[in-house]
């Protein structure tokens, strides 16, 4: 009788038992050391990368007002989806670094790089940052900035919109009745959890794959995607 759990071979037999492979990663990989302990590597990506939205939001500012005014046509509360760019820096901001803050950080840089070239909105620019950073941050701490998925970018864009609906109602839409204001604000958190969500997250997949995230978690996972 074997005294183990373990099957004994014998020296000349040949296992039946094949290499594997590493099985796939299941969950998110947290940002590494003391979850506060910001790195030199984390403030400046977070700058970059905000300062890159920055700029995007300036051009879409821009480029904005035809399929605003198209929507408007429409129905003016579908004026919600041409809002739902600006909300992507603090989504992408927090799947990168993955530390409290940086959702809220990265959104605040792109807000006041996108007003040096002058801005018609001025100082509520940085305002609406503010708001739609803290929306895409309570999104991550409320996951325990633990989950980073595609989940996890769909909740910080739907909640990077209700502060800024808010905001708005009171400085934008001043002249619409309720009904407007909650029809925009619903249509603002939906194209903000599938334009910032999905297209944020699906850009952070595409910056981990191309080599460009190396030191931060999103990197490890696309190495590791690889390897299986």
């Amino acid at each position: 009788m074997s005294t183990t759990n373990t099957p004994a071979t014998s020296a000349g037999s040949t296992s039946s038992t094949s290499p594997t492979s590493t099985p796939p990663r299941r969950g998110s990989i947290r940002a590494s050391g003391q979850l506060w302990g910001w790195r030199t590597v984390d403030l400046l990506t977070v700058s970059f990368l905000g300062a890159a939205f920055g700029v995007a939001y300036w051009a879409w500012g821009l480029a904005y007002t035809a399929p605003a005014a198209g929507l408007e046509a429409l129905f003016p509360p579908l004026q919600g989806i041409t809002g739902a760019p600006w909300l992507m820096a603090g989504v992408v901001g927090g799947l990168v670094i993955r530390r409290p803050g940086s959702a809220l950080l990265c959104e605040v840089v792109a807000a006041l790089v996108s007003m040096l070239p002058g801005t018609k909105w001025g100082f509520t620019t940085l305002v609406s940052g503010i708001l739609q950073g803290l929306g895409a941050e309570i999104a991550f701490l409320l996951l325990g900035y633990a989950a980073f998925g595609l989940g996890a970018a769909l909740l910080a864009g739907a909640l990077s919109a209700p502060l800024e609906a808010l905001y708005e109602w009171q400085t934008w839409w001043t002249d619409w009745d309720l009904g407007y204001k909650l029809a925009y604000a619903g249509i603002l958190t939906v194209a903000g959890a599938i334009i910032a969500g999905g297209l944020g997250w699906l850009l952070t997949r595409g910056l981990a794959r191309a080599g460009a995230l190396g030191a931060f978690p999103a990197g490890q996972e696309a190495r590791e995607s690889h390897a299986v």
